[in-house]
């Protein structure tokens, strides 16, 4: 349920806003997100990020970026727990936003209504080309969404797929580049067919 009886608008508070960084594998989603994190952290606004448990691929606690940049992040199990945060916390960020529950959108409007600017990562679609978790919920609501596109390895053009190379037919499957490559368009259909 994407607006519940929790679902207000703080008059007196600032305003908020829902932000979303999406696209495929290798595309940048979260070293933007850590660059706008940041940038929040440089005006000195209390900031708190949060990432799902099951995402230990480069550390235990902190967002890490394919480049190695890192921020300071939570580990949560389930969205809900990023409610409990500090009451003066400005802004948020959430990354692999794709590996939380359906109640996602919700815990973000809540936050947004109560003054918060909340930056949501994540992959828009799985490695079969199809939306991917709370993150089209998410994109319908957001104020600002930016797609980001990775390179395709096959032909050099934009990518916006994340094609899988090992055989595993999961919808989770925690990799890098020993298990996905960007590909665009052309090149993942025909790679699928073929």
């Amino acid at each position: 349920m994407l607006f519940s009886e929790h679902t207000f608008i703080n008059k007196n508070a600032r305003v908020g806003s829902i932000e979303v960084i999406c696209g495929s594998m290798f595309s940048g989603k979260t070293e933007e997100l850590i660059r706008r994190m940041k940038r929040a952290q440089f005006a000195k606004l209390p900031v708190e990020i949060f990432k799902p448990t099951i995402d230990v691929r480069y550390d235990d606690r902190a967002v890490v970026s394919h480049d190695s940049n890192s921020i300071p992040s939570t580990p949560i199990a389930h969205s809900s727990a990023i409610l409990l945060m500090s009451a003066e916390t400005k802004v948020v960020g959430i990354d692999e936003a794709q590996f939380f529950d359906d109640e996602l959108p919700n815990v973000c409007v809540q936050l947004a209504n109560r003054g918060v600017r909340v930056i949501v990562a994540g992959l828009d679609m799985d490695f079969k080309g199809v939306p991917f978790g709370p993150i089209p919920a998410l994109m319908a609501i957001a104020e600002h969404v930016t797609k980001v596109h990775a390179v395709c390895m096959c032909c050099g053009a934009p990518a916006n797929y994340s094609f899988r190379i090992i055989a595993n037919e999961e919808r989770v499957v925690l990799g890098e580049k020993d298990s996905y490559e960007p590909r665009c368009r052309a090149c993942y259909f025909e790679r699928q067919q073929g």
